[in-house]
């Protein structure tokens, strides 16, 4: 594949052209003994491209991602997942579709629900917890025939602790209602190169956001936005341009160059080596831990993570993407060599198991009394969780990772919720002014 814009970047380097645009540090030869980044930090100047409105070599940069991921329309992000959310469900305004989605979203979701209010129809019914579980589709089905209007249905897969939803059933059950399906992908960039596609699009979602920064070999804020209709890739790249920064960085965008070039050549190979490492791996740990979870690049332990993290950083030089009182999560990559695979092999092997909590039942849903937005942009003040029985919630603010709400803006706070708040270790919360 074409190399076009690291191509770019190199020859604009070696130039010695006078730069005077943005950004400010102006490439400077002896800023790069504080960091090579500097050279390739560049504005939309001539021959680079502009994202948003890409008809050169980031349009074709662009499709060979699509092409790799052997999917109709890609765009790029350099805002993270977070920038995707917001593109979709600013098409599901445009199309005036009403959106069901599971509760264990990313608070991106919320805030984006909120800047362009939008109501959500949630599904409750989840085994696990907060964080992550399985849904039932029934349930999703149900709620489309209630809603008896256009609809989408959002949902996040792989979620933080792993947890896999059956993409292709809900894909047929939105079929069935002329229903749009959107996948929080964030976790999953790799899913297409596994032995048997497992990505979103592959299984029948219309669009899906990936981070390739979580799994993949990409600076942290790209992010792959997939579309199943190219005919809607124009009005994604404008409803990206409303919220997205209008300096995108060139340093994230060659870092996707580099990344899909990866997957052209060893990258998929590489990804299907790490899987299967990752199952040997499983499998050796199941004799001692129950693991959450089936996305092959998670593995997720039943344990007291808060403690045992401690001890994993302490004692062996390990650092866990997450933990809480209920598990541990690690988070795998393709960059991990077969000694990083035995180093973390050695360390939970003989780790001193601290079991973990039981995860709390989630209670019934809380009363909605305004909507996100109304509450999250209304005047509010943070108390303690003691003060907080029903009080509205007001913004959102959870901790990140994993950044999966609790609470909704809006909801009556009851207290069974802020029991489960309190479990989580969380003290105060922001509630409406009275």
């Amino acid at each position: 594949m074409s190399k076009n814009l690291t191509n770019f970047l190199e020859n604009y380097e070696k130039s010695n052209m006078l730069r005077m645009h943005m950004p400010g540090h102006k490439g400077k030869s002896f800023l790069k003994k504080l960091s090579p980044a500097y050279a390739w930090d560049i504005t939309e100047i001539a021959g680079a491209d502009s994202l948003f409105e890409s008809d050169s070599i980031l349009k074709q940069a662009e499709q060979q991602t699509a092409n790799i991921y052997q999917v109709p329309a890609t765009c790029w992000s350099a805002g993270g997942s977070t920038l995707c959310i917001q593109a979709m469900l600013a098409q599901m305004k445009a199309e005036n579709r009403v959106i069901i989605s599971a509760r264990t979203v990313h608070r991106a979701f919320l805030n984006s629900c909120i800047l362009l209010d939008l109501p959500v129809r949630w599904v409750f019914s989840v085994s696990g917890g907060i964080i992550g579980g399985k849904y039932i589709l029934q349930d999703f089905e149900k709620a489309l025939q209630e809603v008896n209007k256009p609809a989408c249905i959002y949902i996040t897969s792989p979620d933080y602790l792993g947890n896999l939803q059956d993409i292709a059933g809900l894909a047929e059950i939105c079929k069935k209602y002329q229903a749009k399906l959107l996948v929080d992908n964030a976790h999953g960039a790799h899913l297409a190169f596994l032995k048997q596609n497992q990505h979103p699009i592959a299984l029948g979602a219309d669009m899906c956001c990936d981070s390739a920064h979580k799994t993949l070999p990409a600076l942290t804020g790209g992010a792959f936005l997939h579309m199943k209709n190219p005919d809607n890739l124009n009005l994604l790249k404008q409803h990206m341009q409303m919220f997205g920064s209008t300096s995108p960085s060139y340093l994230i965008m060659q870092s996707l160059e580099t990344c899909t070039e990866w997957l052209a050549n060893q990258g998929k190979q590489a990804i299907q080596i790490c899987a299967e490492r990752a199952e040997q791996l499983k499998q050796k740990l199941a004799e001692k831990y129950s693991i959450i979870g089936n996305d092959s690049m998670h593995l997720t332990l039943q344990v007291n993570g808060v403690i045992m993290a401690d001890i994993f950083r302490k004692k062996y030089k390990i650092e866990c993407e997450y933990a809480d009182k209920t598990c541990l999560v690690f988070l795998l990559s393709p960059m991990m060599t077969q000694e990083d695979f035995a180093r973390l092999e050695f360390a939970c092997m003989n780790c001193e198991i601290i079991p973990a909590e039981p995860i709390p039942e989630l209670p019934l849903p809380l009363e909605q009394v305004y909507s996100m937005r109304e509450s999250a942009l209304a005047p509010w003040e943070l108390i303690n969780l003691e003060q907080a029985e029903g009080r509205i919630c007001a913004p959102v603010q959870v901790p990140c990772p994993p950044a999966v709400p609790i609470v909704i803006s809006g909801e009556r706070l009851n207290k069974n919720w802020l029991n489960i708040m309190k479990f989580y270790d969380l003290e105060k919360i922001a509630v409406m002014q009275k």
